[in-house]
């Protein structure tokens, strides 16, 4: 399995290459498909999912297809996600998200699609590949607001916790010294990287590509 996990999209360059890399093509030959499901209950200006789609453009994509599976039935965005290279998914509520992937049926059809695709994340979108949704993470390290008050499974597809928007100010608690300290009651490695930053992870194993800030706690 090939995951691109990052807080910001294709923030530069670094992110960019990595990307590529992956699918193995050109970014003239790659199709990608954008999924904003995590988007739709956020409220106020979404300046950031336009500057994700802008630095999508920017790559020259052959194609860049936007697909919502909470707002078309799976005979529409079924095909969709089986005919593109990279499944892009954006961020906002990672617990909308993980509810839309599992009421849509998505979270059973990823695995498959993902044996010969990208999965490429960005914040939330990064956040659903983790073991869980990490409740306490999400309240106490972005302020969360949420009427859920258990946690839910996530994808499972990585076996530590990713922190995206280290450092950032729309995100104040989101510092190495709050991290520091919940991580203390937590049992699992915890990836903390800024929106300059991302994971890549080809079958388990985990490079950092950085034009930023990140650290890593607990490591097993």
């Amino acid at each position: 399995m090939k995951l691109l996990l990052t807080s910001h999209g294709i923030a530069n360059e670094s992110i960019a290459n990595a990307l590529f890399d992956l699918v193995g093509k050109a970014p003239e030959e790659t199709t990608i498909v954008f999924i904003p499901t995590a988007s739709n209950v956020e409220q106020g200006g979404k300046d950031w999912l336009i500057n994700d789609l802008i630095n999508l453009k920017k790559q020259n994509f052959k194609s860049i297809e936007i697909t919502d599976i909470s707002a078309v039935d799976e005979k529409i965005w079924q095909p969709s996600l089986e005919s593109a290279d990279v499944l892009f998914f954006e961020g906002g509520s990672v617990y909308h998200l993980m509810r839309w992937l599992n009421k849509s049926g998505l979270t059973k059809l990823l695995p498959n699609l993902l044996k010969d695709k990208v999965y490429m994340g960005a914040s939330a979108g990064s956040m659903v590949t983790n073991p869980d949704l990490a409740l306490k993470l999400l309240q106490v390290i972005y302020e969360a607001d949420m009427i859920e008050t258990e946690g839910a499974k996530g994808l499972n597809f990585v076996d530590f916790y990713f922190l995206p928007h280290l450092n950032s100010e729309s995100f104040k608690k989101m510092r190495k010294e709050n991290i520091e300290k919940i991580g203390q009651e937590i049992d699992r490695t915890i990836y903390a990287l800024d929106d300059d930053s991302a994971l890549k992870i080809v079958d388990n194993k985990i490079e950092v590509i950085s034009e930023g800030e990140w650290f890593v706690i607990n490591e097993k």
